[in-house]
């Protein structure tokens, strides 16, 4: 006699593998390989302190004598060096990951204050619409027409202006999540701003109207579970972005300052070695950065195709 007992529930874990986005996943190496390649770094600059074999800005620990060392060959003093080193002897492998912690910190800091500033925006105005809709829209598109990374530099300076000397370095991180954020939170709001003028439409928000719920009750509960989608792809995007952005802005040397640097500092830095023989001091940490701000595009541009109905 067949046993046709019904089968357990599947737990949350084994709906995720289940679904259609866990099998877009495993069926795309492109993402695979990006996901790998992105959580190496993550990790190696979160665990920095424990894997870097050096400590690159500590002045007690460096040695001119171990300056210009090149990769994979010891110095002087006898310490060796993977990436080599650079002019003050720091070593170039360390010092990169210390400088991926920046500016994965940064760029995660600027795009979720980006992400939680358009997304109310565009809450506001999709549903509200009317004169507020219509200010929030031209301030997005007067934006949108000028390249961000001006915006960053315009509001950079601006607020480097207004905070006192004494207190610009200390204060020179939270600028640059400042200017990086208020330059990219026009796409999170247009694309909210178009969903949430779908969505009010519907039965479920009119019936929520008529029983009383207040506005910000149905904008919470209700239309922003339908928006996540497009921001997660827009976020995950926008990183790779906000890590570039902050690579150009430490760059031109108003980023971050010179005793946190970031990537962008050092291949600021390295460009300088780059005719004069020492290639690698600029060729490491650029290709940490590209490595990086491309697998993140990869896993957005996925993310965007297996979130999309269209191609399912």
């Amino acid at each position: 006699m067949t046993d046709i007992t019904p089968s357990a529930p599947k737990g949350r874990i084994g709906k995720i593998i289940d679904s259609d986005v866990f099998y877009s996943y495993r069926t795309s190496p492109v993402a695979i390989i990006a996901s790998i390649i992105a959580t190496i770094l993550v990790l190696g600059a979160l665990f920095a302190p424990w894997i870097a074999p050096y400590d690159p800005f500590n002045p007690r620990t460096l040695n001119l004598m171990n300056g210009f060392t090149p990769p994979m060959s010891e110095s002087f003093t006898g310490n060796f060096f993977l990436f080599g080193s650079d002019h003050q002897g720091r070593d170039v492998f360390s010092a990169i990951l210390y400088g991926s912690r920046v500016s994965l910190m940064v760029g995660l800091s600027a795009i979720m204050f980006a992400m939680v500033l358009g997304v109310s925006l565009g809450l506001i105005a999709g549903y509200r619409g009317g004169l507020t809709d219509t200010v929030i829209m031209r301030i997005a598109d007067v934006q949108l027409s000028f390249p961000s990374i001006l915006i960053a530099l315009l509001i950079f300076g601006v607020a480097r202006g207004i905070i006192p000397p004494s207190q610009q370095e200390s204060m020179a991180i939270f600028v640059l999540i400042f200017a990086i954020g208020l330059s990219d939170w026009a796409q999170f709001a247009r694309t909210v701003r178009g969903t949430t003028m779908v969505e009010k439409q519907k039965d479920y928000v009119s019936a929520a109207r008529i029983l009383g719920v207040k506005p910000i009750f149905i904008l919470i509960r209700h239309i922003l579970p339908n928006v996540v989608g497009p921001v997660l792809v827009i976020a995950t995007i926008g990183l790779a972005l906000a890590i570039i952005a902050e690579a150009t802005l430490s760059f031109l040397g108003v980023g971050v300052p010179p005793t946190q640097p970031s990537l962008g500092t050092l291949i600021r830095i390295g460009q300088q070695f780059l005719f004069s023989g020492e290639w690698w001091i600029l060729f490491y940490p650029a290709v940490t950065l590209i490595l990086l701000a491309l697998s993140v595009n990869l896993l957005g541009d996925w993310l965007r195709d297996a979130l999309n109905p269209r191609l399912r």
